[in-house]
């Protein structure tokens, strides 16, 4: 079963204890205290110079969502996609907030957190992370309109409120009034990937579309990179949400300092009551390329490969669908992405949990057929992807937003691991596919304080 892991109360910020509970015994049941406040602040990020590194991070400028957390008051972890989509069913439906005194008008999650992109992995470096998890931070600041609200939670028991009322008092009077101050140290960094495995991988991927077994494929790969002096993910945080405004910055920080963070460009849901909106991202150009992006044949396909997935697997889930006629261009700072939005009325009792289950992995970071995709990528990627292009982002009381953990790393000391990937199809070319890769992980190159050369 699902379990859930409380922090201790009054303890210090990121510690928690190990109480394990089934998940469907807590529905219905409030099992945390809540309170919140305003602050006269301008950025949840600016809380790093008092509070440190945060344990989490979001910012979705086209949501105008921006969240920071500190701590950890509860976690919620999954073993396997069966428990991963309790979890979400839980946090989705069940009021696991009491709030004493005023609540939020609207707030992301309180639960944040993401999942593995399959089972199978043997990469030690996910192992903190585990299947899934998802965490309600100890105190957590976020933009309500234009001002700044924070809030603090702690388990449900006696004294809780006096708790939760001394954590505001503490946010309200330390909180910086002003924005995190720009920090830009480049370095130099060192760089490894084996080309020859990734090309080799592309060319069995074209062999077995030749042989009529898949249609695409999505080949991923791992970049290496060492800076001279451990890495600091406030300020890549900073760098990429600079550079990057037309994508989501996310971060999520492991109990052993691990954070696995990004700039992603594709929304997998954004679910409210019945309403569902998400996309289909497929297709890619250097940006000097955009205006002929739209007439190549093999991004075509491969666009409207994620388009028909999308509408065949929300079909039993939504009462009407609706997709752009003809894909749009995504432009971001290196390269372009087709782009077609899809909106859904959902069918009555449909909810995140379910969406999750039906939409990942969609063609854009797997394949299809799927199941057959991802078979070859059990074979022959040789990679254990662990979060990356899985979903991630917030989940609470009949709301979500869900996003594809692209464009991201895992960084530890002065160590990072980018993963980057691209669609194969029937006339990919080797070379070709891994150029482009090679343009997708200038946004963390850059973000991690190198430069393009």
């Amino acid at each position: 079963m699902a379990r859930v892991g409380t922090a201790v109360a009054g303890a210090s910020p990121g510690t928690s204890s190990s109480l394990s509970i089934d998940a469907p015994a807590l529905a219905g049941q409030e099992r945390w205290v809540g309170g919140m406040l305003y602050l006269a602040a301008v950025d949840p990020l600016a809380g790093v110079d008092v509070l440190g590194e945060p344990s989490l991070y979001w910012d979705s400028p086209q949501m105008r969502e921006v969240v920071a957390g500190w701590g950890e008051a509860g976690a919620m972890v999954a073993g396997s996609a069966q428990e991963a989509r309790e979890v979400l069913r839980l946090l989705s439906s069940a009021a696991t907030v009491r709030w004493a005194g005023e609540v939020p008008a609207s707030l992301p999650g309180p639960w944040f957190g993401g999942m593995r992109f399959a089972a199978e992995g043997k990469d030690e470096g996910w192992g903190p992370f585990g299947f899934g998890r998802w965490t309600l931070p100890e105190r957590m600041v976020w933009r309500e309109g234009d001002r700044l609200a924070a809030a603090a939670f702690v388990p449900e028991g006696p004294g809780a409120e006096e708790q939760v009322r001394a954590l505001l008092v503490g946010l309200g009077a330390n909180f910086p009034a002003g924005p995190l101050p720009s920090r830009r140290t480049a370095q130099a960094l060192r760089v490894s990937s084996s080309r020859l495995d990734f090309e080799r991988s592309v060319e069995r991927a074209t062999e077995t579309i030749a042989q009529g077994r898949l249609q695409k494929v999505v080949l991923a790969r791992a970049v290496e990179i060492e800076g001279e002096r451990p890495f600091a993910p406030v300020d890549v945080l900073a760098r990429l949400r600079e550079q990057n405004p037309r994508c989501t910055t996310f971060l999520f920080r492991a109990s052993d300092g691990t954070a696995f963070l990004g700039a992603t460009p594709e929304t997998l849901c954004r679910w409210e009551g019945r309403e569902l909106r998400t996309e289909a991202l497929a297709g890619t150009a250097p940006v000097a390329q955009a205006q002929e992006l739209s007439g190549r044949d093999k991004e075509r396909r491969e666009h409207h490969a994620v388009v028909r997935y999308l509408l065949e697997v929300l079909g039993p889930l939504a009462e009407r669908i609706d997709a752009d006629e003809v894909p749009t261009l995504l432009t971001l700072k290196n390269m372009v992405h087709l782009r077609t939005s899809v909106r859904a009325q959902l069918r009555e009792g449909v909810g995140v949990a379910d969406l999750v289950a039906a939409m990942h992995p969609t063609p854009a970071v797997g394949g299809t057929p799927s199941a057959m995709a991802l078979a070859f990528l059990l074979e022959h990627e040789g990679l254990d992807r662990g979060w990356y292009a899985a979903p991630v982002g917030w989940v609470g009381p009949g709301r979500a937003h869900q996003v594809v953990a692209l464009r991201s790393a895992r960084v530890k000391g002065s160590k990072a691991r980018l993963f980057v990937g691209a669609g194969i199809v029937a006339g990919s070319n080797a070379q070709a596919e891994w150029r482009e890769t090679e343009l997708k992980s200038l946004t963390m190159v850059r973000a991690l304080g190198g430069t393009e050369g």
